[in-house]
């Protein structure tokens, strides 16, 4: 994310219940990144596993987040790091930039 002029703010933030792997800033927009790998011959993407729960609970500690770090953003946005890794070592990551909307 850094090479695509993010400003990274947090790395695996957690706060009580909640957690956050990534939340970074470009261009007055908050982003906050879901990391998700899963083997490359593996039978689900790594897309499959951000399922409608896991999306509320990045929401509920996304808002916890705005709360313990106020600052002056305009809009929020809920991305996606999808990992696949090879048996061989390599892996290749997808960034997918909305991911889901928020539901606040």
């Amino acid at each position: 994310m850094r090479g695509a002029g993010f400003e990274l703010l947090d790395r695996n933030w957690r706060s009580g219940r909640y957690e956050l792997d990534i939340v970074a800033l470009r261009g007055g927009e908050l982003h906050f990144a879901e990391v998700k790998t899963r083997r490359a011959e593996g039978l689900t993407p790594p897309e499959q596993a951000a399922t409608p729960a896991k999306q509320r609970a990045m929401m509920r500690a996304a808002a916890a987040y705005v709360r313990a770090h106020p600052m002056e953003v305009c809009d929020f946005r809920f991305d996606l790091l999808a990992v696949d890794a090879a048996a061989d070592g390599t892996v290749v990551v997808r960034f997918v930039p909305d991911a889901f909307e928020p539901h606040w």
